[in-house]
């Protein structure tokens, strides 16, 4: 992997475009932000809402103690959403999001938006853990659930192993009914981060008995190894023969375990107030370039599904939905995984969006990420062009075809190279691009041991041939790792306003707490 030039000028125009996007339009006479010099009485001036009301409204204990950048509440019937949508991008950095709609635009031939980048307000949140300036997925998903730094592994605890309380926790004791839904297991770090509590997030076994208890009235996603019994007839990865699944049963759960209950699942109908657990497959679900649409359900679809399961709840619902495996293929260096699951991550979104369009008054939508990853630059060295349609072609993903699938180089080179011309679009290699290939062919057939920096712990040959077509379309990576990159968080709804401008991702949590009326641990 070349070391090369970002394109600093494209992240800065992003970042700065981001930040004068921001807007407050739906809710500026709703509400009103703090500002330095402030004071009650200034703001009542400003605003025309007398001191008593201000108190009154925003339960204000001490009249001469606010804050800068509190958001105040206008007007008494001023009402927490009751429909919230809290969405994650593993790995979402603002180069994902702007690559994913350049690639929707050349494919569509249109000047159409991602549905996540037009909604009204938007804001830039740090990332960083207790214990490092590049945060992992535990870490930076307890900050997005509880509020609160941690040290990278930790899953909603704080360094001390001090349990921290979680919105979704903070939303069932309101009385709403909760969800998560993710890409990965439901095991895995983000949605573990919003019901669970543990020291060491590889405990994937504990984490999965700990959902039994956690109350969740929608579970969707992938992982059932850690839900299934060590002698059943399922492939399991626990040490003992306890059937999480089953438990989930016996405490009135409509249960879907595997790729053959997908079908069941999709016409699963709701009556009444029911509760939902489904694991699809073994571990996490396929990248949706790889995704075969007759076995798995799409995150769209599981986030109708618990539209159409939570919306039968009387107090509303909060549900969490993690595009998890955005993550996944910018780790592998993998553009083409990399951008169709942020493109599938978005149409999860927009069913979403099509909720709120019937309940504007009483929906929240909030896009978040959790950390970049790969560091991946729009351009690179003095090149000035960047041309997602050489991504075009591709139709499997390099992250796992290439890398652990049919697609992995097996010692017959003229199958590799037919394999990738027929699948990545590869299909006129120069001498410099195949002999990369080759190098890393000779690499692989002497079994040699390589640096694991050098090629991040993935298949030499597959990570040559992703680089090679990631520098087709002139973008690049920095790291098989996450970055300390800041990330865009964008929002729709009642109570948006509240997660405009710069922000550390412990303040999305706080924020949203505070705009859905619940309270996190103190």
């Amino acid at each position: 992997m070349k070391k090369n030039l970002l394109s600093k000028s494209i992240g800065f125009i992003l970042v700065l475009s981001l930040m004068l996007t921001m807007t407050t339009m739906a809710f500026a006479a709703s509400t009103y932000t703090v500002k330095a010099g402030d004071t009650l009485a200034k703001i009542a001036a400003k605003t025309d809402v007398s001191v008593e009301t201000l108190i009154k409204t925003n339960n204000i204990k001490n009249p001469s103690v606010i804050h800068v950048g509190d958001v105040l509440k206008l007007r008494a019937d001023l009402d927490a959403p009751k429909y919230v949508f809290y969405f994650i991008g593993d790995g979402l950095g603002p180069a994902q999001r702007q690559v994913a709609e350049y690639f929707l635009q050349d494919q569509n031939k249109s000047n159409e938006k991602l549905v996540m980048n037009q909604f009204p307000v938007a804001g830039i949140n740090t990332t960083r853990s207790a214990d490092s300036l590049v945060t992992d997925s535990a870490a930076a998903g307890t900050a997005l659930a509880a509020g609160y730094k941690t040290n990278n592994g930790m899953i909603s605890q704080l360094p001390d192993g001090t349990n921290v309380k979680t919105l979704t926790e903070a939303a069932k004791e309101k009385g709403m009914a909760t969800g998560l839904v993710s890409t990965t297991r439901l095991t895995h770090a983000t949605p573990a981060s919003f019901a669970t509590h543990i020291s060491d997030r590889n405990q994937e076994n504990e984490i999965a008995a700990q959902y039994v208890d956690s109350g969740v009235e929608f579970l969707a996603g992938g992982g059932y190894r850690h839900f299934v019994a060590k002698d059943g007839e399922l492939k399991s990865k626990r040490k003992d023969n306890r059937d999480i699944a089953r438990e989930f049963v016996a405490k009135g759960y409509n249960v879907f375990v595997s790729e053959d209950a997908t079908r069941s699942f999709r016409n699963f109908v709701p009556e009444g107030r029911k509760k939902v657990a489904a694991f699809f497959t073994y571990s996490h679900m396929p990248y949706e370039i790889d995704r075969d649409v007759n076995k798995v359900p799409s995150l769209a679809e599981m986030t109708e599904k618990g539209i159409d399961v939570l919306s039968k709840y009387n107090n509303g619902f909060f549900m969490m939905i993690e595009g998890g495996r955005i993550d996944h293929a910018a780790h592998a260096n993998d553009p083409v995984g990399m951008i169709h699951d942020t493109l599938a991550f978005d149409r999860a979104i927009n069913k979403a969006y099509e909720f709120y369009k019937k309940h504007p008054e009483e929906t929240l939508i909030v896009v978040a990420g959790d950390h970049e990853t790969g560091g991946v630059g729009l351009g690179f060295a003095k090149n000035y062009f960047l041309h997602v349609d050489e991504l075009e072609n591709a139709k499997v993903s390099v992250a796992d075809v290439l890398n652990y699938g049919e697609g992995k180089y097996d010692g017959n080179r003229s199958k590799f190279f037919n394999y990738i011309d027929e699948n990545l679009g590869l299909d006129n290699l120069s001498k410099e691009e195949r002999a990369k290939i080759e190098d890393t062919m000779d690499i692989a057939d002497s079994n040699s041991r390589v640096s694991k920096s050098t090629y991040g712990g993935y298949d030499p040959v597959a990570i040559a041939t992703t680089h090679i077509l990631s520098e087709r379309a002139n973008l690049q990576w920095t790291t098989y790792a996450h970055s300390a990159t800041a990330i865009p968080l964008s929002a729709v709804g009642i109570g948006s306003e509240s997660f405009g401008g710069y922000k550390d991702n412990t303040e999305i949590a706080k924020a949203m707490a505070k705009v859905i009326e619940v309270e996190l641990s103190k």
